[in-house]
């Protein structure tokens, strides 16, 4: 039987007590041959502001803690065009900002 991530989540927050599953990060799952069996990792915090200081953003965005604004094709691209002709600081005003 497969078992989801969000499934897997709360089972791993009954075994160690944990109040929010929000707070465990799995990843990096890989199934045997044959199949039958995964392994992968998992990170449990002790609360949510440091799971995002240390996660990386696409993680954060897997577990529901961010949400990511996209642009339309075209403004992505503009602004990379933008930013390609810039140096240094205005570079980088061009890329950061939203």
């Amino acid at each position: 039987r497969m078992f989801q991530k969000k499934e897997l989540q709360k089972k791993l927050a009954e075994i160690f007590k944990i109040k929010d599953p929000s707070v465990i990060f799995l990843f990096g799952f890989k199934t045997k041959f044959g199949g039958g069996r995964s392994s992968g990792f998992v990170f449990i915090y002790f609360d949510i502001r440091s799971a995002r200081v240390i996660e990386p953003r696409y993680r954060l965005v897997r577990n529901d803690l961010l949400e990511i604004q996209k642009s339309s094709t075209k403004q992505r691209k503009e602004k990379k065009n933008r930013a390609s002709k810039k140096r240094g600081k205005e570079k980088s005003k061009i890329k950061n900002a939203k």
